[in-house]
């Protein structure tokens, strides 16, 4: 892979980074306990805060997944590993790496996985 790829490649996972990041500290909040005192709140109005919380908790789980790839390829291009498939080592497609810079396998080696 050419430098000019790697440092576009490099500059969409550290701006799609800072996104996650930014994300993850508006949504804190979201993910703090419920209040479950019913003579304030309905329990239909606790109910929806209870789901609300639980699809924020999920979304921080795969926020913070994505965090870990993208750390994780930010390294690779560091150590000049980037851009190779962590399964069959043969180079991952750039186009592939256009839709998630953070892709670790090539196509061949992810249909396999699914």
């Amino acid at each position: 892979m050419n430098d000019s790829n790697l440092h576009k490649f490099k500059h969409l996972l550290e701006q799609q980074r800072d996104e996650l990041l930014v994300s993850q500290q508006m949504a804190q909040s979201s993910t703090e306990p419920v209040q479950l005192d019913q003579a304030s709140v309905g329990r239909v109005s606790r109910m929806d805060a209870l789901q609300s919380q639980s699809m924020a908790v999920e979304t921080t789980r795969l926020r913070q997944q994505q965090l870990r790839k993208i750390t994780t390829a930010l390294a690779l291009i560091d150590s000049g590993d980037y851009g190779f498939c962590s399964v069959c080592d043969s180079e991952i497609d750039p186009r592939r790496l256009d839709i998630d810079p953070a892709s670790s396998m090539c196509v061949s080696c992810a249909s396999k996985q699914e």
